[in-house]
């Protein structure tokens, strides 16, 4: 049987940084309570020419560089936004476009929020394991900065995302050192409207009324608390199950990567996991939270500081919308 491997890593950040001092004025907040409630410091905010598409392009080209390869030695592409470029089709096959190249290669886009980095690896894993594909790539690119609204009305959301792009290049390995040991997915769908952006909805007749409405349904939507508790809960459980399943022990794990969102949030976690915060890593500090790329993100800038070596035992665990949540255990 075959594995799967990380081979590498690319990201892309705008050029704009937006601290939490620039948000005091435009959203009727403060540095200090931005800071208490998320662990948020800044966030990266793109300009007019960072488009969902320009920033995948340049995390994958990234990612292409640092494993020797070029487009057309990639099978495969795995596309995970919240929101695309076009409301069809996909961006991923803006991005096959984009990349050139001269094979037809499949283009599949998952929009699973948060956890959509995660959903992605389960296919990639699938296909690759059963000797469909060779090499995939995942690219995440995230846009957030112009859904929120950027006044006092976007307070308590608004300020916690940011713009960011992440490319991952999977390939098989007939060895066991480096792989996708195991994952998990879950979702429970009767809390979706907890977390959520409703319009433009296809159901509105007309889809985009004649005078457009300053409505909070045109924005992303939270309900803080419920989210932070199911993500605690969520993500202790999907750990606690896994790591069980493959027979080991929370301590067997060397290091921890969870989504980006909250640092209250994933202290709790490893707290209750009783992992020590030394064997985990933080971005959302300085770039927020760009949901399917926080968890590739963070584990680039940890390998890059040398805190992940090939052979650790990587566990990454995400909470989002849907409410969708995972785990995987990776051998890296």
């Amino acid at each position: 049987m075959l594995n799967t491997r990380i081979r590498s890593i690319g990201s892309y950040l705008p050029k704009r940084i937006v601290t939490n001092k620039d948000l005091e004025a435009m959203m009727n907040t403060t540095d200090e309570w931005i800071q208490q409630r998320s662990g948020i410091k800044e966030r990266r905010w793109s300009n007019t020419e960072e488009t969902t598409l320009y920033m995948a392009t340049q995390a994958s080209q990234q990612a292409l560089e640092k494993a020797g390869l070029g487009i057309d030695d990639i099978d495969a592409i795995l596309f995970t936004s919240l929101l695309s470029d076009y409301q069809f089709p996909g961006s991923g096959c803006l991005l096959q476009n984009s990349l050139g190249g001269t094979r037809t290669i499949p283009a599949m886009d998952i929009r699973n929020a948060c956890t959509g980095f995660l959903y992605a690896l389960s296919v990639a894993n699938a296909w690759i394991r059963s000797g469909t594909y060779n090499k995939v790539l995942i690219c995440g690119s995230e846009l957030h900065s112009t859904s929120v609204q950027q006044n006092p009305s976007g307070r308590d959301t608004g300020v916690l995302f940011g713009d960011a792009a992440t490319a991952v290049i999977l390939e098989a390995s007939e060895k066991d050192a480096s792989s996708i040991v195991d994952l998990t997915l879950a979702s429970q769908g009767q809390y979706a409207d907890a977390l959520s952006l409703k319009k433009p909805s296809p159901n509105d007749h007309p889809r985009v009324p004649e005078n457009f409405p300053n409505t909070a349904e045109w924005f992303p939507r939270m309900d803080g608390r419920l989210v932070f508790k199911h993500a605690v809960e969520r993500m202790i459980e999907s750990v606690t199950n896994l790591v069980k399943k493959n027979d080991l022990s929370i301590s067997d794990i060397d290091f921890v990567i969870a989504h980006q969102a909250n640092k209250r949030i994933i202290q709790a976690v490893l707290q209750n996991l009783n992992i020590p915060d030394e064997k985990t890593h933080y971005t959302l500090d300085r770039f927020g939270n760009t949901t399917s790329c926080t968890i590739p993100l963070t584990i680039n800038e940890a390998v890059e500081q040398g805190k992940i070596k090939r052979g650790d035992l990587v566990c990454c665990t995400a909470f989002g919308a849907g409410f969708t949540w995972g785990t995987t255990l990776i051998r890296y």
